[in-house]
């Protein structure tokens, strides 16, 4: 920010010298007319004492005539060169005044409506955060920065779980939701917050909710999970088995929380055992996977307006699902023009795969800044098919808005 108040400063000192400049002239200027005014006084005492002299029989009148003619030649001599003089109607206060006040006044007016908080942020988020309290700060500032951004809400509610404040995630899902739609993704994230905001205890609404997700997406993953929790819990044991092996199938073989939930149903399993029931396995579904290859480039008219260190963001994200991503690379615009593929393995989060959502849209964007949300420009794809096998092009075309 210091850069920025330097030239902020730099172009209060051009403004400034507007103002103060035409004082200083007339400071001058004044001074030039005082001593005109002092020369024609002297020439006036000069003629009145040539007229006594005169008068007491001294000088002649060609002595006299003579005499003036001299003071009048010293007086155009002295005189010579000064501009005429001025009337200023705006008197000298006002100048000074309006240099106090400009000033003040344009401060007052960019820290009312200015971005100075922004400019801030993109400087920070170029920068990589040192600990999880920094990258929340940084969110928390981003969202009081933009309140209608649901990717940011969305974002800050995933570090509110994580530091296990659940009541401040359930609201922030909530706002999400009323921003980005019902989509199925966040009402899950907003029951699952919920549910352990209220001491896991279970409620029509988050019935409601879940519902809801799973109408929509009888694959969503959160929904699945926080059923299987409340299931188990509530000591329905079958149930939260069934629920836990419908996202087991949804998860890629190496994910790692693979095996807390094969853990969590092989403790079900026993406890449905030991309170005599029998537990009936339903067959696995062989876990599908989706890959989108995708060649990026610029257009030509761009390639003169960006820099080779540029950042160059490609992902997938749902037509209809969060606004979070599902699969994402980064690259440079020297890299350009690069193909890429994107797929499960590329998942931001495991419960958002693209094998997970019929229709993705391709976005690729350049960030002079840094941030994968907002840049200079930008290429979107056509909705299309994630089970998609096609190579895909995607230009970089557009000023990102």
């Amino acid at each position: 920010m210091i850069d920025f108040w330097l030239a902020a400063g730099l172009l209060l000192l051009v403004a400034l010298s507007f103002l103060l400049i035409p004082v200083l002239r007339g400071r001058r200027a004044q001074r030039e007319e005082d001593r005109t005014a002092l020369n024609v006084a002297l020439y006036q005492e000069r003629v009145a004492e040539l007229q006594g002299q005169q008068a007491e029989g001294v000088l002649s009148s060609d002595q006299m005539d003579s005499g003036r003619a001299e003071a009048a030649r010293e007086l155009l001599a002295d005189t010579e060169g000064v501009a005429p003089a001025r009337v200023s109607r705006l008197g000298k206060p006002l100048p000074l005044l309006a240099a106090i006040l400009v000033p003040v006044l344009g401060l007052g007016l960019y820290l009312h409506f200015g971005a100075v908080d922004k400019v801030e942020l993109t400087r920070e988020f170029a920068q990589a955060p040192q600990s999880m309290e920094d990258m929340t700060q940084r969110l928390e500032r981003a969202v009081a920065a933009q309140p209608d951004s649901a990717e940011g809400l969305y974002f800050l509610g995933r570090t509110y779980m994580a530091q296990d404040r659940p009541a401040d995630a359930a609201k922030l899902f909530e706002r999400t939701v009323a921003l980005a739609g019902r989509q199925p993704e966040l009402l899950g994230q907003w029951a699952q917050a919920q549910y352990f905001a209220d001491n896991k205890q279970w409620s029509p609404k988050l019935q409601a909710l879940t519902d809801e997700a799973l109408k929509a997406d009888p694959k969503e993953v959160t929904s699945l999970g926080l059923l299987g929790i409340a299931a188990f819990e509530g000591e329905r044991y079958q149930d939260a088995i069934d629920y836990w092996n419908r996202l087991l199938a949804q998860l890629p073989p190496d994910d790692s929380s693979r095996a807390a939930l094969q853990g969590g149903i092989a403790r079900a399993s026993e406890k449905l055992v030991a309170t005599g029931g029998k537990v009936a396995q339903a067959p696995a579904a062989p876990a599908k996977s989706a890959v989108l290859k995708v060649r990026v480039d610029l257009a030509p008219e761009l390639k003169a307006k960006v820099q080779p260190g540029d950042s160059v963001f490609i992902f997938a994200r749902a037509v209809s699902g969060p606004p979070a991503p599902l699969a994402a690379k980064r690259l440079t615009v020297a890299d350009l023009p690069a193909t890429v593929e994107l797929g499960d393995a590329d998942a931001m989060m495991p419960q958002l795969k693209l094998s997970n959502f019929p229709e993705v849209q391709l976005v690729a964007r350049v960030s002079r800044a840094g941030q994968p949300t907002a840049g200079e420009w930008v290429g979107r794809s056509q909705p299309l098919a994630s089970s998609t096998t096609a190579p895909q092009q995607l230009t970089i075309d557009s000023p990102d808005q």
